[in-house]
């Protein structure tokens, strides 16, 4: 499955939005230094979905706020 997920890095608390079945509104305490968001972004979505963390790949929006991310 194929979503969109617009990030906020350095927020206040992780949470996950759901906007629709494919859009999602993610914040991650992580700041956006070194790829941590993204760690952050992939431990948060597996929690969410309740999946491992290898079922998650960034797809595209590596080193943007919006990502399209495949979860198995």
């Amino acid at each position: 499955m194929k979503i969109t997920v617009h990030t906020k890095p350095h927020a206040r608390k992780n949470e996950v939005i759901p906007i629709d079945e494919h859009n999602y509104i993610v914040s991650v305490t992580a700041p956006a230094v070194d790829g941590k968001a993204n760690e952050k972004l992939v431990s948060v979505l597996a929690d969410f979905f309740k999946k491992p963390r290898r079922s998650i790949t960034i797809i595209r929006g590596g080193s943007s706020r919006i990502k399209i991310v495949n979860i198995e």
